[in-house]
């Protein structure tokens, strides 16, 4: 396993094993290793070496657990594309800083284009949401416009 630098930025170089590892892992983190090295043909101690590599170098970050959204209650999932009157950092920071504690918003982007943040909201209904924007987005300082995109069917959801 060869290590490249690249623009300051280190790469670990996986080759097959290393990918079908990840690929087991994404479609179910809770297996074990004697599971993941059955599966991809490896002595237990070397399955166990393979994945605690790349944990340490951080191609895998973190294990998480996926939940049904609606039986929790949410039933709304919005892309809510924001933006700024400035692009001036103060504006920049205040925005990311006041988004990042709302714990309707699952994903925060910075993006290019028409608009400055693309926010993934999940939420109970459309009320909440109408509630969200009045007391919550709304008084974040600094927004210029806000366009909301309601999600009707997920067709595919992919982790890389």
């Amino acid at each position: 396993m060869d290590i490249a630098t690249e623009n300051s930025t280190e790469h670990l170089q996986l080759d097959s094993t290393d990918l079908a590892i990840l690929k087991l892992l994404k479609q179910n983190a809770k297996l074990g290793t004697k599971e993941i090295a059955v599966h991809i043909g490896l002595s237990i101690t070397a399955t166990y070496e393979r994945v605690r590599r790349l944990e340490r170098k951080e191609i895998i970050k973190n294990y998480i657990t996926l939940v049904d959204k609606r039986k929790m209650g949410i039933q709304l999932s919005v892309l809510c594309n924001v933006q700024l009157k400035s692009h001036a950092t103060a504006f920049l920071e205040e925005f990311e800083s006041a988004v990042v504690t709302l714990p309707e918003v699952i994903n925060i982007y910075h993006i290019a284009g028409n608009y400055d943040y693309l926010l993934m909201i999940d939420i109970k209904d459309m009320d909440s949401y109408a509630e969200f924007m009045k007391t919550k987005l709304s008084a974040i300082p600094h927004i210029s416009t806000v366009q909301s995109s309601f999600i009707m069917r997920q067709i595919k959801h992919e982790f890389l």
